[in-house]
């Protein structure tokens, strides 16, 4: 798995694409809380839970269908106000978006059994062909390591530069649409 910085730095740099009336704190946070809590599985193993299984790591709610219902989710309980609205779409597809980045990251690392995408409906795990970024233990005690650090490095490089690049690319992009919009007082 990716660890939980990288995870929130995704969620986090997901959120600079979407308009700034809903870009609140509450929003990045929750987009943040989507993107890490599909990890809360590995609570699994404290149960018997095997790492294949359905409720496995990386199973169910590493799969594109939980995403959706987090999304959902998330979005009728934080923001019920808005739901039935345009922006209640596009909250749930942020919420979404964060969790399903979760997998999508996982995918790319170098290790573990894969990620069920397909669960419920094909509990089969996948691995993308290209997987740069290296796997994070499970535990602390094994994340605060040399091999800790070699996960950092290698998020560093292959999540932490190419998400900074998009976040410089989405302020630039929303400092030219703030500037080129009229003023009000120049429109009258």
């Amino acid at each position: 798995m990716a660890s939980i910085f990288a995870h929130a730095f995704t969620a986090y740099a997901l959120s600079k694409g979407f308009s700034e009336e809903i870009k609140t704190r509450k929003f990045w946070l929750l987009g943040i809380l989507c993107a890490i809590l599909p990890d809360a599985d590995v609570v699994g193993f404290k149960f018997g839970i095997a790492y294949e299984d359905f409720w496995g790591h990386r199973g169910f709610s590493h799969s594109l269908v939980f995403a959706l219902l987090l999304g959902v989710l998330i979005a009728l309980i934080f923001y019920t106000n808005k739901i039935a609205s345009k922006t209640g779409i596009i909250l749930i597809c942020y919420f979404s978006i964060c969790t399903a980045s979760h997998g999508v990251l996982d995918a790319m690392t170098t290790g573990g059994l894969g990620i069920a995408f397909f669960s419920p409906f094909d509990n089969a795990r996948y691995f993308f062909p290209w997987r740069p970024i290296q796997v994070s233990p499970i535990g602390a005690s094994k994340f605060f390591s040399i091999w800790g650090i070699k996960v950092l490095l290698s998020e560093l490089i292959w999540i932490g530069i190419p998400t900074g690049i998009y976040i410089l690319v989405m302020h630039y992009r929303n400092k030219k649409t703030t500037f080129n919009k009229p003023n009000d007082q120049n429109t009258k």
